[in-house]
């Protein structure tokens, strides 16, 4: 019997790791499918470009994983239970339960919509594909109505600026407002605050600092001051949540619903789940926690690889490296901000932006998605074979390794 592993999620973590496994495990030992609800892979990346109105390439899952052994369900993961190594799931025929002996948890995040009154109700947000073509069709209402219309965007963290300026730069019949709870670009250097300020004029987007939203309602959004904002399109950026599979399924969790794992990516109290990206409360080299970003995603994804990799075949485990260097911020198609940050995760004095840092930006994400789109462009000749015989549990093989798990 074939060692089963199983991928929730193909998004750019999970469709990466997925690939990268079938192009070193011996497929004669392993069986891997991927589980995911959409036919698509989704640049979530390029969500709020999606939303403002661009055309933006969705490969089909069934080409991206076509030659490589990779098994894809279209489903909706509903419910993991770990202690009977099964994963339930509901599609087209209304759904049952999966098994496997390696589990990589790669289902993500979504917009915490939950955390002020309403917004769950009224709120957009830009954080899966659905949500997104939601935004854009009501974008293309207000474009039809001939009299502009109001979007404001809630939070100004890095998906609420790239929204902001994205949407005022493509659609610049509308009134774009960016609330910011503290100071715009809290987090930046101050030459980039600077430069950020001054795309957001350049592109008449209104910022509001140093405001508290208590409620979303239909056509207003509510301020802790009192005062309200008329709004056509909200739009919700301020802070991401995970599902609550993980929590429900006993897995160790933190108060988020975060899966809490070890330096090699592996469940602290279930050790042959596996959990990536957003889905991860993973600690970087520095000592902190890895933020929810798309940085984090790729660091863990390679770390995970290695460590299922070395597992499952008695090699020693490679470490990758955990670390969280830069912001990329993109403002429109034309001009974007580079900001390094150090090892305590400060903005370092230094930035760079324009036209050009714009292009590395649309290049690096272009790569990414290409990456995934070719996930064993290179196949090696000779795949790594188990440690174990290709029918021993996830428990076996790991014991057989363990003199080579460093």
């Amino acid at each position: 019997m074939k060692h089963r592993i199983v991928v929730l999620g193909a998004g750019y973590a999970g469709a990466y790791v997925a690939g990268n496994l079938a192009r070193r495990l011996s497929p004669a030992d392993t069986e891997i499918t991927v589980v995911n609800a959409e036919p698509d892979f989704v640049q979530r990346m390029r969500l709020h470009q999606l939303a403002a109105g661009q055309q933006i390439n969705t490969p089909k899952l069934a080409d991206v994983f076509a030659g490589t052994g990779i098994r894809l369900h279209l489903a909706r993961v509903t419910a993991v239970d770990p202690e009977r190594r099964v994963v339930a799931v509901a599609d087209a025929d209304g759904g049952g339960e999966l098994g496997y002996d390696t589990l990589v948890y790669a289902l993500g995040s979504h917009g915490a919509v939950d955390r002020v009154h309403g917004a769950a109700e009224h709120a957009f947000d830009v954080a899966s594909r659905p949500s997104a073509l939601r935004l854009r069709e009501r974008l293309d209402s207000l474009g039809r109505r001939g009299d502009g219309g109001s979007v404001v965007i809630i939070g100004d963290g890095l998906t609420g600026i790239e929204t902001a300026t994205e949407i005022a730069e493509s659609r610049p019949g509308l009134s774009v407002t960016l609330i910011a709870r503290g100071e715009l670009g809290a987090r930046l250097s101050a030459g980039a605050r600077g430069h950020l300020r001054r795309a957001c004029d350049r592109l008449g987007v209104t910022v509001l600092e140093h405001t508290c939203v208590e409620a979303v309602e239909a056509a207003r959004v509510l301020c802790a001051d009192g005062s309200a904002l008329a709004s056509d399109a909200t739009v919700w950026t301020a802070g991401f949540a995970v599902d609550p599979i993980a929590a429900a399924g006993g897995l160790e969790v933190t108060e988020d619903g975060r899966i809490v794992v070890d330096s090699t990516m592996r469940s602290v109290s279930h050790p042959n789940v596996y959990a990536i990206g957003d889905s991860a409360y993973a600690i970087g080299d520095n000592g902190r926690l890895l933020p929810m970003s798309c940085s984090s995603a790729a660091c863990t994804s390679q770390q995970a690889i290695e460590s299922i990799v070395g597992h499952l075949t008695g090699r020693k485990i490679a470490n990758a490296k955990l670390v969280y260097t830069y912001n990329h911020i993109s403002l429109g198609r034309r001009d974007a901000i580079w900001q390094m940050v150090d090892n305590e995760g400060q903005a370092k004095p230094k930035h760079m932006g324009g036209r050009n840092i714009a292009r590395i930006k649309s290049g690096l994400v272009e790569l990414s998605r290409w990456a995934t789109a070719h996930p064993t462009l290179y196949m090696p000749k000779r795949k790594h074979r188990l440690a174990a015989a290709p029918d021993a549990t996830a428990e076996n093989a790991v014991a057989s390794a363990g003199k080579a798990v460093g």
